[in-house]
């Protein structure tokens, strides 16, 4: 079951979260709207390469990666986008482009967009395309340990 590796860390540490089903939902925003939480209060889980290794950005809903920034702050040489064909096989609990932003249940790295800090509570989805998970943001940041920057734009096009 996708959900009871993340929800086992959660009891673990005690933390105060809600499950909440919503109908099947492929993107960010859907979700969001399907759950009745606004866009900006769900993080997207986006996979990409940096260098060659795969890592999460994690980031409001509508937005996108600026990927310049993020080879900045990763000091990276090389920052893609990752095909789903490239990562499905990290994540065999979840379904494809389900995994929730806890990069450190798989060993993978994590940033994080700084306007996440902004919202008290964040929502995401939590290994279906049915369900969100909806926490504190300080609890998401003392969990995962994220590198926290300006990584993110509006337009499609960074």
């Amino acid at each position: 079951m996708p959900l009871a590796k993340l929800t086992e860390l959660l009891d673990q540490q005690q933390v105060d979260y809600q499950v909440i089903p919503h109908f099947t939902a492929y993107t960010a925003q859907e979700a969001a709207a399907a759950a009745h939480i606004p866009g900006r209060q769900v993080a997207k889980t986006v996979m990409v390469k940096i260098d060659g290794t795969m890592a999460m950005v994690v980031l409001e809903a509508p937005d996108y990666v600026h990927l310049g920034r993020l080879k900045e702050v990763a000091g990276a040489g090389e920052v893609e986008l990752a095909g789903e064909s490239e990562f499905r096989d990290l994540f065999p609990d979840c379904e494809p482009g389900a995994m929730p932003p806890f990069g450190n249940l798989w060993d993978i790295p994590v940033f994080v967009d700084q306007r996440l800090r902004e919202d008290e509570r964040i929502a995401f989805a939590a290994g279906t395309h049915r369900e969100l998970v909806r926490m504190a943001y300080g609890d998401f940041e003392r969990l995962v340990n994220p590198a926290v920057a300006e990584l993110s734009t509006r337009s499609a096009r960074a």
